[in-house]
């Protein structure tokens, strides 16, 4: 038995170590897209902000001047925060910036609370429903984004025309070590979103900085077929897309934009996040991803059992450290370059230190994703 989970554990290791390199290639693989040369470029693309909202009086208000301050014409984008039964001032804070082309809607006037399962996606659908534009753009409401934004995505639109971009997402303002974790373990998430995007490994996307087109929304159903699941409004409609579209799916490498969302702020809230991101895992519809999970999943329960072994015989400590360590190298290896895009290398003398942390989230969170339940905007979700 002992040997039989040394023999599991190193082999989990070198797999896992082979896909880091891989996804560190694909990273480094991405062509970065420069829109300063691009500046003088004539937009004609109508945009429409989709932006759901449920208790973020102390975001929003944040994320709306960024959107003001966009170099994009006003007169091409417009913006619909749909307000999903906020039980804070959420509507207050946004009723200054209402203009011809910032709306508030309430999701209240739409459905019944307690009718459904996935309030998100009801309130995004609501609002492609209502909206003008031929560009689809979500963000979500404790986020910021960067002047030129809009015109670095348009620019991207109109000379590559993709249905869906898939773009960067990176939290900042950390302070306390759950912050601190979070920011590296979202880097590594988004690093291999965007390798796994641009050579059509996988899809990943994340709702906060998302862009597709109304007319493959409307082609593909919208949510109908994963409407009943809580979360997930990015990427399953990603994987429905690319069922006839992969080619349309594309990853969008610049800095001008970068969203920069916020972190939790405490362990309880981090861990339902990733509960709640893990309870997805088995049904999305793209299941080249699920192996993957379950290799990373498979690897910490391995490195789990053998800390307990190592407290019975001390044979097992020796195997540990250099599993642990080859690990650590290998992930440092592969954020390297994902930290120097998000101007993050500071960060990394910390992640060894985190190794347990992840290590003991990844078995909570994995196991309670598929049999447990967590809170997500004041609601508990099975």
């Amino acid at each position: 038995m002992i040997t039989f989970l040394i023999f599991i554990s190193i082999l989990l290791t070198v797999l896992y170590s082979i896909l880091l390199i891989c996804y560190r290639y694909f990273w480094k693989s991405i062509p970065a897209f420069d829109s300063i040369t691009l500046s003088s470029q004539k937009n004609n693309t109508f945009v429409s902000i989709i932006i759901p909202a449920r208790n973020e009086e102390a975001t929003i208000g944040d994320l709306l001047q960024s959107i003001k301050n966009q170099s994009y014409s006003k007169d091409l984008f417009e913006v619909l925060i749909i307000d999903d039964f906020s039980t804070d001032k959420t509507a207050l804070v946004v009723l200054p910036f209402l203009s011809e082309n910032i709306k508030l809607i309430s999701l209240s006037d739409y459905i019944q609370e307690g009718r459904i399962n996935s309030y998100k996606k009801k309130a995004i659908e609501t609002g492609i429903s209502l909206c003008k534009g031929e560009l689809i753009i979500t963000t979500d409401a404790d986020c910021m984004v960067k002047k030129d934004w809009l015109k670095t995505i348009v620019n991207f639109y109109e000379l590559q025309n993709p249905e869906m971009i898939v773009m960067p997402v990176v939290i900042n303002k950390v302070a306390g070590p759950v912050q601190l974790f979070q920011s590296l373990d979202f880097m590594c998430l988004q690093g291999i979103t965007g390798g796994a995007v641009n050579k059509k490994f996988h899809g990943m996307c994340n709702g906060a900085n998302l862009a597709y087109t109304k007319r493959i929304f409307n082609e593909v159903g919208g949510f109908s077929g994963v409407d009943a699941i809580a979360s997930g409004d990015d990427m399953m409609l990603m994987h429905k897309i690319a069922i006839d579209h992969s080619d349309k799916i594309m990853y969008l490498l610049s800095k001008d934009v970068v969203v920069e969302t916020l972190p939790v702020k405490s362990f309880t809230e981090f861990l339902h996040q990733r509960i709640r991101w893990a309870s997805k895992a088995d049904q999305y519809t793209d299941k080249s991803l699920f192996p993957v999970l379950l290799l990373v999943y498979l690897l910490n329960v391995s490195l789990f059992l053998l800390l307990i072994g190592a407290i019975l015989d001390v044979t097992f400590f020796k195997f540990l450290f250099l599993l642990l360590g080859i690990k650590t190298t290998i992930e440092l290896f592969f954020l390297l370059p994902v930290a120097q895009f998000f101007g993050k290398r500071q960060l990394l003398w910390l992640f060894p230190l985190l190794q347990p942390f992840h290590i003991i989230y990844m078995l909570i969170a994995g196991w309670l994703g598929k049999f447990g339940r967590y809170r997500w905007k004041e609601r508990i979700v099975k």
